[in-house]
């Protein structure tokens, strides 16, 4: 068996892997699916479908070179003719290993969902350093606000924001009155 059925089969075990047309247009809908597959010898209205699974998702549609036979002997079933892997790091590798044999066809995929695969194992590294850092009780240390000037017409002598034609306020400190009674009984 070939490597990159191999890799499938590995999705699979791992969970990664939708087959079918519903569970992989689910997946595609839902932006779980980072990389539809196809078989070579698949109708044209499973390729028009799989097509519109792939514009409806973002998620990019290749044509392997397998039949569907050896696409379900991955898969452990008699027939399949459309995958979804739902891992980016699965996607890229598979992709790597299809550009492996044809550079020209699946060169371009493969630095797509190479590149996105990196920046999924960025996002994954921050959070795991995150969750780390809130475990421990680590925080940013604090940092006072930047003191900011008032300029311009209306700033009060006293530097606080009051324009100067405007009432203060019952209750304030500069009044001191609160609206309470203060007498005794």
């Amino acid at each position: 068996m070939d490597n990159i059925l191999r890799l499938i089969g590995m999705a699979k075990k791992a969970g990664q892997l939708e087959i079918g047309e519903e569970p992989v247009g689910a997946s595609a809908r839902a932006r779980k699916a980072g990389l539809l597959l196809l078989a070579e010898d698949a109708a044209s209205n499973t390729v028009r479908r799989a097509a519109h699974f792939g514009q409806a998702g973002n998620v990019l549609t290749l044509i392997v070179p397998y039949t569907k036979a050896e696409l379900g002997m991955a898969v452990g079933r008699s027939s399949c003719a459309m995958l979804a892997l739902t891992d980016s790091g699965f996607a890229a590798s598979l992709a790597e290993k299809l550009a492996a044999k044809d550079p020209e066809k699946y060169g371009p995929a493969a630095a797509r969902l190479g590149e996105k695969a990196r920046k999924v194992l960025q996002r994954q590294r921050e959070q795991r350093r995150h969750e780390k850092n809130l475990e421990r009780g680590k925080k940013r240390p604090w940092t006072p606000p930047p003191k900011q000037e008032e300029k311009g017409k209306g700033a009060s002598p006293a530097g606080k924001g009051v324009h100067p034609n405007r009432k203060k306020k019952a209750g304030t400190p500069e009044t001191g009155w609160t609206g309470f009674r203060t007498s005794k009984l």
